[in-house]
């Protein structure tokens, strides 16, 4: 675990956050008085029903959407502050995003989809630095045999893999992941989660998963239950 003393900065600092939506011009509350301190290179997990608020709280801690009210301060930039454009500069240089559908561009191999990643987060690289990084992050997810090939002649654990080889491959700070796991079978998902938690902790990347695996939330540093809006810390007692 990764204690966060008084001291120390917190990559993620929410404080009292709510987000509303408006359906059939009424107001509804997704999220109530949500808080959260994530320290530099802790793993925290949040469990919770499907429509508990889980997802919207990562689409938040990326600058996807806007709290309604409260704060969401991440490394140390306030993200209700942030111009679109400001926000779009953040998440390059700061955030990994692990989808449970795997988004990556069916007409680039795997060198290229992750090379892409790579040179939005990084233009300032030359093209054959960024290609051989690129290479490198597929082989630390056990692909290097899989570089030229395109996602049709992938299996769905080896996209998810080039998944997190795309959101590794700039060594972000911070790794949010919804539901990696979601569309692969227990084998192949306890194999990725493996391969995410192990280049995280290489890397000293914070980590905020969302799952419905008690298993896999047990792993983490930190667990936190998310209910009706409201989030909890639940880590059990080891």
């Amino acid at each position: 675990m990764v204690p966060l003393h008084k001291t120390d900065a917190a990559i993620i600092d929410a404080k009292g956050v709510t987000y509303s939506l408006e359906v059939a011009s009424r107001p509804l509350r997704i999220l109530n008085s949500v808080s959260l301190r994530v320290a530099p290179a802790e793993v925290v997990a949040i469990v919770g029903p499907s429509g508990s608020g889980k997802t919207s709280l990562l689409m938040l801690l990326a600058g996807l959407e806007r709290a309604t009210s409260g704060q969401v301060v991440v490394r140390h930039q306030d993200l209700g502050q942030l111009s679109e454009d400001d926000l779009a500069r953040f998440r390059r240089k700061s955030l990994g995003i692990v989808f449970q559908s795997f988004h990556l561009i069916p007409s680039l191999t795997a060198l290229d989809n992750v090379a892409l990643a790579l040179e939005i987060a990084a233009p300032e690289l030359a093209m054959p630095t960024i290609r051989q990084r690129a290479a490198e992050a597929l082989a630390a997810v056990g692909l290097a045999e899989r570089l030229d090939h395109r996602p049709s002649a992938l299996s769905g654990g080896e996209q998810q893999r080039v998944g997190l080889a795309r959101a590794m491959v700039a060594n972000p700070p911070l790794l949010l992941a919804d539901e990696p796991t979601g569309n692969l079978d227990q084998t192949t998902g306890a194999l990725v989660v493996e391969l995410m938690f192990d280049l995280a902790r290489q890397n000293r990347t914070a980590v905020v998963l969302i799952t419905h695996d008690p298993a896999l939330a047990q792993r983490a540093d930190r667990v936190f239950t998310m209910t009706a809006g409201e989030l909890a810390e639940t880590t059990p007692v080891r």
